[in-house]
């Protein structure tokens, strides 16, 4: 017997000790959410440069660490304890955790706290209170010249400057919303207000929503349900008026640019030249097909010139502001995808195009800064595929592109101010998480931080991202994970997740292939789990972006259903058991495949879909469909409302009831007329939520999505 008890203690001990034999953990819903910390890949937090040195900082257990560019040699410089102190001799409250800093100049930052701006110096170790604004300010914007403070309180604007408040804007309608987003934050507008470079001037948009229709959204946290009013422009319907103010805080006057007629145009890439006497604002006719980049006097909001035109047979999309770089006074960067790719482009202040910094077929994704002298710029870009990203300098006079990265994958580059030295954060299907700092030349001075696996311990299965062809022999690249216990000889049911809309790209080299938790967590529960990017999504160039255009959901689909045939030929797939899930662009898509393919997919999910485009908000809609009016056959072949008649799928719909995206129209109706076609579908809604499902909800969202599946595929 005691024989019996020591072999069987040798065996737990040998479990417990030996990697092979050790019991795997397995993912739950909560990892899927990422409410467990402990599988995020590991990060440097606040990882900046020091001003223009060449030195860095980061923040580590509420201390701000300093090192240097060329040895990996951290010292404390600041505790929160510092701080601490400082906001004691102030009497002010102290703060919990080191807070958000950004950096004035090498050796000062400045942070908020409980609506109070605060200095500190690091050599001094003095801290100040320069500023504050109320406790109810929203869409806050920090001058960081000044620390002046614009910020909104309802539809209103409000700057504070010194600690005293001024209000600029005092517009009663609430249909009048000054200082907030425009145009539904479509063409990379991110928010509302924009200081020139001295803190001098604010310009701010004014927008005129009045003449845009009320849509309800209904609140039922109240005894007697709310109506909720959201202005939502739908597609050929009247969208609202924008223009944009520049305020003078010294005089308290406000200019307005004459941007002119029609008023139903977007402005875009609002830009401060470093002089401050102008700014440089993009319009955008409604049609999206033609941009006018203009140059207006700040103190009289006359134009003073076009600087040039840019026009499509489809559509242009500015999405980024000019760039003016120190090193290259009177010198302006262009983003703009005029030969078909995304590329930059050297301008001067008169409109004249100097040269084409980048060319080729692949695209710029960021602009991450010059040297000193102007004769180097640093960009990351898909340059050796589409599915990396990596950093690389070129030379302006030589047109010599010098790749810095060493590793493959997905690059986040930080140039300090001298240019001798980049910062290089990346992920690849190989590396969770793993910091560099390179040279100039792309050569490694030391790791900053070492790769930790944070999901060695895990039973996951096996990625792999490969291409298949589309009819057209376009590459399309796919992901596929292998379920977690995988048996050769075994036919296994699919989780096929799509998106699939423009601006989204789902396959990368990056940890995990871009794949979420949520994936691997059905790769575990034995699914294959698989995922495309058709043609219509990014990094791939126009013609690969374009070819949806007025008519989504037929080369999409088309796409997709080459990456279910190649499925169907893998003898570990059960081509009769084959699902399909996706949210908002990909709830459409994932009802498009059902309905256009009626015996393949076994059963589907769609969350948030959209189901018929006429319902669908203007700026978005119209860049990809233009008009129900101007398109009308575009549109019809698009509604899935006239496609009930096939569905033979089992379906989930998945809602938020106050989403103020895609409307709980769009699946109503859908709902609506399945009852009248008499076709059953499971329709399951989330209240409360907008766009998609936040917070500890999602884990029902994932249960729900898992139990549907299960169900029906297994």
């Amino acid at each position: 017997m005691q024989k019996l008890i020591r072999t069987i203690s040798t065996i737990l001990l040998i479990l417990i000790i030996v990697p092979g034999f050790a019991q795997q953990k397995e993912l739950t819903l909560k990892d899927a959410v990422y409410m467990n910390r402990d599988i995020f890949p590991k990060r440097i937090n606040q990882l900046n440069w020091m001003g223009k040195s060449d030195s860095w900082s980061y923040v580590e257990n509420d201390q701000l660490m300093k090192s240097r560019a060329t040895v990996n040699d951290p010292q404390t410089i600041v505790t929160l304890d510092d701080l601490n102190a400082g906001m004691a001799d102030l009497q002010e409250d102290s703060v919990k955790r080191f807070p958000q800093i950004t950096y004035i100049d090498d050796h000062r930052f400045y942070f908020a706290s409980d609506n109070k701006l605060y200095t500190y110096d690091i050599a001094s170790r003095n801290l100040e209170k320069v500023n504050n604004f109320p406790e109810e300010a929203e869409n806050t914007d920090i001058a960081e010249k000044n620390l002046a403070v614009a910020y909104t309180i309802d539809n209103n604007l409000y700057i504070a400057l010194n600690g005293e408040q001024k209000q600029i804007s005092s517009d009663e309608n609430p249909g009048i919303v000054n200082g907030q987003t425009v145009h539904r934050n479509e063409f990379g507008i991110s928010k509302g207000t924009y200081w020139s470079p001295s803190g001098k001037y604010l310009a701010f948009y004014r927008k005129d929503e009045t003449m845009v229709t009320d849509y309800p959204l209904v609140n039922i946290d109240t005894r007697i349900a709310e109506v909720k009013n959201t202005k939502y422009p739908m597609a050929g319907m009247a969208s609202h008026h924008v223009t944009l103010g520049v305020y003078n805080p010294e005089n308290g006057e406000t200019v307005f640019m004459k941007t002119g007629e029609p008023k139903e145009q977007y402005l875009t890439t609002v830009t401060w030249d470093p002089s401050e006497q102008y700014i440089y604002i993009s319009l955008l006719n409604r049609d999206q097909n033609h941009l006018k980049l203009n140059k207006y006097d700040v103190k009289t909001g006359d134009l003073v010139k076009t600087l040039f035109e840019e026009s499509s047979d489809k559509y242009v999309e500015p999405e980024n502001p000019l760039i003016f770089p120190e090193s290259l006074p009177g010198r302006f960067l262009w983003f703009s995808e005029r030969d078909g790719y995304n590329h930059l482009y050297l301008f001067d202040t008169e409109g004249n195009l100097i040269q084409q910094v980048t060319k080729g077929e692949w695209v710029v994704t960021n602009y991450l800064g010059t040297d000193p002298k102007g004769k180097m710029v640093y960009f990351s870009a898909t340059k050796e595929s589409p599915i990396e990203q990596n950093l690389y300098s070129i030379e302006l006079k030589s047109g010599k592109i010098t790749h810095l990265s060493p590793d493959h994958g997905t690059h986040r580059g930080m140039v300090s101010h001298s240019g001798k030295y980049i910062m290089d954060a990346y992920s690849s299907t190989d590396v969770a998480s793993e910091y560099k700092m390179l040279n100039d030349k792309g050569a490694v001075e030391f790791v900053m931080q070492e790769n930790v696996d944070p999901l060695k311990d895990y039973k996951l299965g096996e990625m792999s991202i490969f291409t298949i062809k589309a009819k057209d022999g376009t590459d399309l690249y796919c992901r596929l994970i292998k379920p977690a216990n995988f048996e050769e000889g075994k036919k296994y049911p699919v989780f096929f997740y799509v998106y699939g809309g423009p601006h989204s790209q789902l396959v990368n080299d990056s940890w995990l292939g871009a794949a979420g938790i949520f994936q691997n967590y059905m790769a575990e529960q034995g699914y294959v789990v698989f995922t495309m990017d058709n043609r219509g999504t990014s990094n791939r160039g126009l013609a690969f972006e374009q070819a949806i255009f007025r008519n989504l959901g037929t080369l999409e689909v088309s796409d997709q259903m080459d990456g279910v045939n190649y499925l169907k030929s893998l003898d570990f797939v059960d081509p009769d058991r084959i699902g399909v899930d996706g949210w908002s662009y990909g709830g459409f898509m994932t009802i498009s495949l059902i309905l256009k393919n009626p015996d393949v997919f076994k059963a589907a999910c769609a969350g948030g879909p959209v189901i018929d485009w006429k319902y669908y908000e203007v700026m978005y809609g119209e860049r990809y469909m233009d008009t129900p009016e101007s398109n009308p056959k575009g549109y019809e072949n698009a509604s899935l409302l006239n496609k009930v008649d096939s569905l033979n799928t089992d379906l989930l719909i998945l809602q938020g009831t106050m989403d103020p995206t895609v409307v709980w129209q769009n699946s109503l109706t859908f709902i609506k007329e399945c009852v009248s076609k008499g076709k059953q579908v499971e329709y399951f809604v989330y209240p409360d939520h907008e766009h998609n499902v936040r917070g500890k909800d999602r884990i029902h969202m994932y249960e729900k999505i898992r139990l549907f599946f299960d169900e029906r595929l297994k």
